[in-house]
């Protein structure tokens, strides 16, 4: 294949699905221009990209990162990430590795390809031709990864939330006395959470290797240490 007709695509970020009950979005963004392609993916792996995305360290290996440990100690690199194909609604993808003696290919799907990819700071490529076929551009949309314009865990969730609250009664006020402590209203949303709240449910997540919702409280968390500087933080309601 002509090298010219290769783009180079980063992870931009997950969304939660709109087509598939259940499912994500994993976002691959055009390192040089404005389309972005959307991966639906299920929710084990999009767990497992969103671990490497908020940067969670978890008590023990997940299989991706099993395999880039075991790619590592023998002294194997991942060379690239390539999808090639785009056929009845499937990417079909594949990785590329060398031991420096010998260059291998193999074929996997693409939402495993992209979380060992992120583990291994692995190049990720597709064709100009799936690009057009399947990209779109966001209208003024910066185009910078500082800022990416996609829909994180929390705000998926957020908007769930809203969706059931539309057709249901007003939810009772938060619990001033934090998470694990019984009142007579429901228990509070996370985002009403304190910083050491939100840090004790954190390490209760990991522990319990509930990574999906580690990675929503891990966002959220850092929302709140990002803004106690100018607001502070010591109410469990606001």
């Amino acid at each position: 294949m002509d090298s010219n007709d290769r783009v180079s695509l980063y992870v931009l970020g997950l969304s939660y699905s709109q087509l598939q009950s259940g499912a994500y979005a994993l976002i691959l963004a055009e390192s040089d221009g404005p389309r972005r392609i959307p991966v639906v993916i299920g929710p084990a792996e999009a767990q497992s990209i969103a671990i490497v995305l908020e940067g969670i360290r978890t008590p023990r290996p997940l299989t991706h990162d099993l395999f880039a440990s075991f790619a590592h100690a023998y002294g194997i690199k991942l060379t690239e990430v390539f999808i090639y194909r785009f056929e009845d609604g499937i990417f079909s993808s594949e990785i590329s590795f060398t031991d420096g003696k010998r260059d291998i290919t193999i074929d996997s799907r693409t939402s495993d390809a992209i979380a060992i990819a992120l583990r291994t700071h692995t190049p990720i490529f597709t064709t100009e031709e799936i690009l057009r076929r399947t990209g779109f551009v966001i209208k003024d949309e910066e185009m910078s990864r500082d800022v990416p314009e996609v829909e994180s865990f929390d705000e998926a969730e957020s908007r769930m939330d809203d969706d059931r609250d539309a057709s249901s009664p007003p939810s009772a006020p938060c619990n001033p006395f934090g998470p694990g402590v019984e009142s007579h209203n429901d228990t509070p949303r996370p985002e009403n959470y304190t910083i050491e709240q939100l840090e004790a449910t954190l390490a209760e997540l990991i522990e319990s290797e509930d990574y999906e919702e580690a990675a929503r409280i891990s966002e959220i968390l850092s929302r709140k240490k990002a803004a106690r500087g100018d607001d502070g933080d010591n109410a469990a309601c606001e």
